[in-house]
């Protein structure tokens, strides 16, 4: 990829934040990581201090808007919405504030980012926005309504987005990873455990691996590979899509 783009980054203090992070950072781009953890900016600027970050709460509109108030004339052309949680309960015993937050910073943070970036996209005829779902967009488990809630709800915004910028070149497609081995997922492997009483073990071989037939957890090159051909010229035409890296889970 020749393009040096400016590339706005959430949740990109950990995880696969933090891959974007570095594999687009290393590649010359302009990247401002995002993250509600100040302190773990900072850490992560000491690795890569070419990298702008904003420290913001992505649950708090007006939080979102100062932020992009404060980048002037260095709006992203490339936004990839990747900041999430988890919650494990089941729905009955949910409290409806982390039901709330997880909606909020998932999907509402999403669409106010979305539209927070997309007024220079479109006076620059380009913008490339990417979701980073999960394969909970487009299947459930049990004891995460709001995570599921929140994925699924990715894809009809993401639709939605592409057919209301059919006009420009923007596209805007949601990356449907199956289990990646990050912190978030580790948390969850003890919170499942705990729900279901089994070992940890069980819960990566039984519940985590055992629906996708090639029994791998995804890795942080392929979803930024992924985002990379979404940014190339090559798919330009693509939108409104959902890139599905699940190891045949689907297909089943």
């Amino acid at each position: 990829m020749t393009a040096r783009h400016r590339i706005l980054i959430t949740g990109a203090a950990s995880g696969i934040g933090l891959a974007l992070t570095q594999h687009f950072a290393a590649a010359g781009h302009r990247v401002v990581a995002c993250d509600i953890q100040q302190a773990s900016l900072d850490d992560l600027r000491k690795d890569l201090p070419q990298v702008r970050t904003l420290a913001f709460d992505l649950s708090d509109a007006g939080q979102i808007d100062a932020a992009f108030g404060s980048l002037g004339d260095d709006m992203p052309d490339v936004l990839v919405n990747n900041a999430g949680l988890q919650h494990v309960s089941p729905l009955e015993e949910f409290p409806p504030e982390k039901w709330q937050l997880l909606i909020a910073v998932m999907l509402t943070g999403t669409a106010l980012l979305t539209r927070a970036a997309l007024p220079s996209m479109r006076r620059n005829n380009f913008g490339r926005i990417v979701n980073i779902g999960s394969i909970h967009a487009l299947v459930a488990s049990p004891f995460k309504s709001a995570y599921v809630a929140a994925k699924h709800g990715l894809v009809g915004f993401s639709k939605t987005v592409a057919l209301e910028t059919h006009d420009v070149d923007i596209t805007i497609n949601t990356v449907c990873p199956g289990y990646v081995k990050t912190p978030l997922v580790d948390a969850q492997i003890a919170s499942l455990a705990r729900t279901h009483h089994l070992t940890e073990q069980q819960v990566v071989e039984e519940i985590m691996l055992k629906p996708m037939p090639k029994r791998q957890f995804i890795t942080p090159d392929e979803l930024t590979g992924t985002v990379d051909f979404l940014l190339s010229p090559a798919a330009r035409n693509i939108t409104g899509q959902c890139l599905v890296l699940d190891g045949g889970w689907t297909a089943q």
